[in-house]
């Protein structure tokens, strides 16, 4: 059985400042003077040397529907012809425990890429027009 060895450089010794000149002394890391080296020194967050902030900048005006937005996550008639049987019902559940969607919070929208042969019962998933054109043809039903 093998040994497991660490490559070299994995683990460093901590640097300890401000202990002599031996040990990164005087300044410590932090250049010489100005006010980033001294303790408390630095500007607040978002600061930009006097120049208007970003934040400041862009214009905040009109309402954003994107904290509101419903991201869908993609399937092709392919891949329901693939993993379903004829006559089985395809809703959210039996796509997660198939694998086709990941996640608890995760919809899905059927999309009419391939051929569907099956009759399939769709319950609770958006469709396209085009993949509900070919369920309908090939004899399965939407919900």
């Amino acid at each position: 059985m093998a040994e497991i060895v660490k490559p070299y450089g994995a683990t460093k010794k901590k640097t300890v400042v401000g202990r002599g000149a031996s040990s990164k002394g005087r300044a410590c890391g932090r250049g010489h003077d100005g006010q980033n080296s001294r303790s408390g020194g630095g500007v607040r967050l978002g600061f930009e040397g006097g120049q208007m902030p970003l934040y400041r900048r862009i214009a905040r005006r009109g309402f954003s529907n994107y904290p509101f937005k419903e991201v869908a996550q993609a399937i092709n008639l392919s891949e329901l012809e693939v993993s379903y049987n004829d006559g089985e019902v395809v809703n959210d559940a039996s796509l997660r425990e198939k694998g086709l969607i990941k996640g608890i919070d995760t919809k899905a929208k059927i999309l009419s890429n391939g051929e569907l042969t099956k009759k399939l019962v769709i319950d609770s998933v958006k469709c396209s027009a085009g993949a509900k054109e070919k369920i309908l043809a090939a004899g399965g039903e939407v919900k």
